[in-house]
């Protein structure tokens, strides 16, 4: 089975953005700080060293996460004690940037309250958020979201629990357009947990 996961996507993405999301998800619980030890790790993405880790200061992943040197960064986010997953922030498509948060990673519960910090963070983000999919399961994990929510063509073989994206992208898709939604300013919501997000 493949991991759960929670993608955003945004435009006009700069170091203002990456500390606006970071402060939000902070404010919801979710903490890039070891609770213990206070340290923020970066965790290597690129294939010779996939998941080494490194210490940085609150100040560098804010610097990091701006993407102005880089094409993607990833770090780790604490949920409580003993809980983190894995976020990695990377340049797609079309000048918008995409935030993907592995929940899949967590207990039942603790996924479930991160879901819910994470949705709520992207609420405060939605002029500049185009949209997102969340998949507990992971089933869709194969899914060009890059195509389905920033161009508006990839097939969907498989549904999320909910993927959101704007009015014009939804009728640009051919699946998407023809399918019932519910509206949440500003995107349209898809998906059979459109309500648990």
């Amino acid at each position: 089975m493949r991991a759960g996961f929670f993608y955003s996507y945004h435009l006009g993405w700069t170091g203002l953005d990456a500390a606006t999301l970071l402060g939000d998800l902070e404010a919801e619980g979710l903490r890039p700080a070891h609770p213990a030890t206070g340290y923020t790790v970066l965790v290597s993405l690129d294939f010779p060293s996939s998941g080494a880790r490194s210490p940085v200061t609150r100040e560098q992943l804010l610097s990091l996460a701006g993407l102005q040197r880089l094409q993607e960064v990833g770090f780790r986010l604490w949920v409580d004690e003993g809980s983190d997953f894995l976020v990695r922030i990377r340049k797609a498509r079309g000048g918008v940037v995409a935030v993907e948060f592995s929940v899949g990673e967590l207990p039942p519960e603790e996924r479930e309250r991160a879901v819910g910090a994470i949705r709520r963070t992207v609420g405060r983000a939605s002029v500049l958020c185009i949209g997102f999919v969340v998949d507990r399961s992971g089933m869709t994990a194969a899914t060009d979201w890059d195509g389905v929510v920033i161009e508006g063509g990839a097939h969907l073989d498989a549904w999320p629990d909910a993927v959101a994206v704007r009015e014009e992208t939804a009728a640009r898709h051919p699946q998407l357009a023809v399918l019932d939604s519910v509206a949440i300013s500003p995107w349209k919501v898809f998906g059979n947990a459109v309500l648990s997000v």
